[in-house]
């Protein structure tokens, strides 16, 4: 049996909204409470607090359990298999121990803590292992308690030749380091990886006029095959001089076979998201009715304030969409290393976020 992004959030639907749950491990005296949850693939707002710091449900902000984040731990999930959320995300998204708590409370999720062999010389003992998750779906438990399940289950710490990983694995990103990009401006760093992007899925990429002297190895980005070097000679906007003139500072389009446009980025890395918008609007104004993707690429710890600028009424009519840092980060890794072809939309969609409610 496989296991999808739908399938977290239906179970995790069937939690009570007014009841505040806890971590799995005791020592974690913080407690948990689900906002609200966009079927079928999330995102999943929730707010958590530490009654033994003083905090309270009041003072706690929104956090977001994003899209992203339920269908990489998803993909990672096998029947009667234990999985570790840390190995699965690494130190990407700072509420998997809330989706891993979250999950532990419904009724096909036990935490256990199998086995862990320890090679010491040449001494091997098995010690106590770390906290998984298991997912029994023919042994369901009550739902919103946590229930331990026992397993005779003995982890490696050491991968060997008989290990097969099933998941396909992106290496974890630290900030700016995150992506293999010899840039230090981080805004510059995500067009270039933006740019990556479209030209592994046969998009050609306009890269806003002020930002085409990037350099990147030693050549600027607008010498590069791929790179839009006039918007008005773009078959889609030779007949929209205006829409040209003010798509002229967006900072990155995507186009494709001359007749599609399938999105409008703009990066807010240090500058507002307002901005962003505004140009983006500008544009759209200008421009037939066309459909393609209207899109804030920003930090995903900006997502509250992304989503709250992109659901003022000015900007409704766009239906933007989010693509936080995390998620250009792993499709950019997808393209760099699995050389990824023939995805579809749909795929490309799962790296968004909407923010305008459904």
């Amino acid at each position: 049996m496989t296991i999808t992004a739908a399938n977290l959030v239906c179970f995790i639907t069937k939690l009570k909204r007014d009841v505040q749950y806890p971590y799995i491990n005791e020592s974690t005296k913080g407690l948990i409470v689900i906002d609200s949850i966009t079927q079928p693939q999330g995102p999943i707002i929730i707010r958590r607090f530490d009654p033994s710091k003083g905090e309270t449900l009041a003072d706690a902000r929104p956090a977001s359990i994003s899209t992203e984040m339920l269908w990489r731990y998803a993909n990672a999930i096998r029947e009667n298999i234990p999985f570790n959320i840390d190995r699965i995300l690494g130190a990407s998204y700072n509420t998997r121990s809330v989706l891993e708590s979250l999950l532990a409370h419904t009724p096909q999720f036990y935490f256990c803590y199998p086995g862990r062999i320890e090679r010491i010389c040449d001494r091997e003992t098995i010690e106590h292992g770390h906290k998984h998750l298991v997912w029994c779906p023919k042994q369901p438990h009550t739902n919103g308690l946590l229930f331990e399940q026992k397993v005779d289950v003995v982890i490696s710490e050491i991968p060997n030749s008989e290990i097969v990983y099933e998941a396909i694995s992106i290496p974890d990103i630290d900030g700016k380091k995150g992506l293999d990009i010899d840039i230090k401006r981080r805004h510059a760093q995500i067009q270039i990886a933006l740019f990556q992007i479209g030209a592994q899925l046969n998009y050609r990429t306009w890269i806003a006029q002020n930002d085409k002297g990037i350099l990147y190895h030693d050549k600027r980005i607008c010498e590069y095959p791929g790179i839009v070097q006039n918007l008005r000679e773009e078959k889609l906007l030779q007949a929209y001089d205006e829409a040209a003139r003010a798509a002229l500072l967006i900072d990155c389009i995507w186009f494709k076979n001359g007749k599609l446009m399938p999105a409008v980025m703009e990066v807010e890395e240090s500058t507002g998201v307002t901005s962003g918008l505004t140009r983006m609007k500008k544009f759209k104004d200008h421009f037939p009715p066309f459909p393609t993707r209207w899109v804030i690429v920003a930090p995903d710890e900006d997502r509250t304030s992304v989503f709250e600028k992109c659901q003022a009424e000015v900007f409704k009519d766009m239906n933007p969409l989010f693509f936080p840092y995390s998620a250009v980060e792993e499709l950019y890794g997808l393209c760099s290393r699995r050389k990824i072809k023939g995805i579809t939309e749909d795929f490309l969609d799962c790296f968004m976020e909407r923010t305008i409610p459904t």
